[in-house]
């Protein structure tokens, strides 16, 4: 890291385009909401954002928890992974090879896609070990029916050659289950990718307590299926967006301090 990109975090508001600012500001907000709706990994995990109108990425330094970040801790880096702005701070936090692996090679591969979501959640990881994927259970695993990948399991995400593997696991889906390891969810904004990865975990969470009572479970028919995802579809526009203004109130009225 050198003087270029080392810079004070109090700096760094004076330092970025509004565009810039306001994307920083609602990743920090989705950091506090992960945190809040119970889908952490301790220091763990990594939430990506596109700065509007540039191949530029903001994402977490690798060690504080998903509570304390706040919009001029975030470092921006490249689709090439080298990092272009680095808030100082006092612990020498830098950022996870692996959030830079798995992230990079999405935002390359789907430019469509401005935010990407990685978690390992309880429900996450239980429901990624069962041979069942996700099933069309309830009306929520409904969203994701046709459109979810899964990507086999070999190491942790560390390496390039890991990429290619991964990306054509994602395809054009909104999700992927990532066997034995987590979740991951995309979308064309943070209130969508958040929405998505919500609504996945409370899916996961759903199946899982489902399949705990050991009795057996009632799928819809196929009939029903399709008609849900028509009615998912006609509205799928609008998931994330109706609720983003509620959320961002929440995390207001929870700890302003994101927005510094």
């Amino acid at each position: 890291m050198n003087q270029q990109t080392s810079v004070p975090q109090d700096a760094v508001r004076g330092l970025v385009s509004e565009a810039e600012w306001r994307a920083r500001v609602e990743l920090a907000a989705c950091y506090r909401l992960t945190d809040r709706y119970g889908m952490t990994d301790l220091i763990y995990n990594h939430i990506t954002l596109r700065i509007p109108g540039t191949e530029h990425l903001l994402i977490n330094a690798y060690g504080y928890l998903y509570s304390e970040i706040c919009a001029s801790s975030l470092i921006r880096i490249d689709l090439d992974g080298n990092v272009l702005l680095a808030p100082q701070n006092a612990h020498g936090y830098e950022v996870n090879r692996a959030g830079m692996v798995i992230h990079r090679a999405i935002h390359k591969a789907r430019p469509d896609v401005s935010c990407v979501i990685h978690t390992h959640t309880r429900a996450g990881m239980a429901l990624s070990a069962l041979a069942s994927g996700l099933l069309p259970m309830t009306q929520t695993a409904l969203r994701f029916y046709g459109k979810t990948g899964y990507h086999d399991f070999d190491s942790p995400v560390l390496q390039l050659g890991q990429q290619a593997p991964l990306v054509n696991s994602l395809g054009n889906h909104e999700v992927v289950i990532l066997r034995n390891h987590g979740l991951l969810a995309v979308g064309p904004s943070v209130a969508e990718a958040f929405s998505r990865m919500y609504w996945l975990e409370m899916a996961c969470r759903t199946q899982v307590d489902a399949m705990a009572c050991g009795a057996g479970l009632t799928l819809p028919d196929q009939q029903a299926i399709d008609d849900t995802r028509a009615v998912m579809d006609a509205r799928d526009n609008t998931f994330g967006k109706r609720e983003w203004p509620a959320l961002l109130r929440q995390v207001e009225r929870m700890d302003p301090t994101y927005k510094d």
